[in-house]
């Protein structure tokens, strides 16, 4: 088959902008080539595959799981059915916690990660900053799977720690960041969310705060007396989270919103003494 046979069929399946991505990621060329090459026969191992993931795309999956990685923050990095899909939001986080530890410390900076997923936060923050030691820590050893893949990829030297928070966790942080689960577990989500993204990674409780609460249990014990907590948060959260961390002392909480003007990010500046 040729370029544009393979294209026709895409597009008969799923939107033009997807057929024609799967395609050129599977030819290793960019979109502005694909077009140039329409009359190219394909060889029939890339026909079978291309096939095989427009169907799966029409069949509600993921693209991002289909191609079997997602661009963050400069970056690519693995991702399947065992992480969350990293959404620009979680760039934000980043981005306003690189400023803040160049802004608060000198190196160097141990940070930590909760509910790592895929990595791409500790494994981003490891990338831009220099002199910070970081361990990224989750409950599912599928999980960290990816995330000692992607380590491996991105060429970072982290550590990796198994645990439901802070169960397995000794010694103190400059940085705790995280992007914990936060929906409600009777809440609706869009299906295509519910039905292919893991569910541990996604529902945080009643209320959608248990992780939040766990995070506040141990904190106190495992930072150093100055300290960082960035955490991303459901744009609807903001008073409910600040109510579980208001009662540290010497604290100073900053709420930033994300370039859709929605509350997601708190950061704890702390100074413990």
């Amino acid at each position: 088959m040729t370029v544009d046979e393979l294209l026709v069929f895409g597009k008969s399946h799923i939107h033009k902008t997807q057929a024609e991505m799967l395609l050129a990621i599977l030819l290793d060329v960019n979109s502005l080539e694909l077009l140039l090459m329409l009359s190219n026969e394909v060889s029939d191992e890339i026909v079978k595959k291309y096939k095989e993931q427009v169907l799966m795309v029409k069949d509600k999956m993921p693209i991002q799981y289909v191609i079997g990685n997602v661009n963050f923050y400069g970056n690519t990095f693995i991702v399947n059915k065992n992480v969350l899909i990293p959404r620009f939001e979680t760039e934000e986080l980043v981005e306003n916690t690189i400023e803040l530890i160049r802004e608060m410390f000198d190196y160097p900076v141990n940070i930590i990660d909760l509910g790592c997923g895929s990595g791409c936060i500790g494994l981003s923050l490891k990338k831009m900053l220099n002199n910070v030691n970081v361990t990224l820590l989750d409950i599912s050893n599928d999980a960290l799977i990816v995330a000692k893949e992607n380590a491996s990829n991105l060429n970072c030297d982290v550590s990796f720690i198994e645990s439901d928070m802070w169960n397995n966790v000794s010694g103190r942080f400059d940085v705790i960041i995280s992007n914990p689960p936060y929906i409600r577990n009777d809440e609706e989500i869009e299906d295509i969310v519910k039905n292919n993204e893991p569910h541990l990674a996604l529902y945080g409780g009643d209320d959608g705060l248990d992780l939040y609460r766990k995070i506040r249990d141990g904190l106190l014990n495992h930072v150093n007396s100055k300290f960082l907590v960035a955490l991303e948060i459901g744009d609807l959260q903001k008073a409910d989270v600040t109510k579980i961390f208001d009662d540290i002392k010497d604290v100073e909480i900053i709420y930033k919103k994300d370039l859709s003007g929605r509350d997601r990010m708190i950061f704890i500046k702390g100074y413990i003494r």
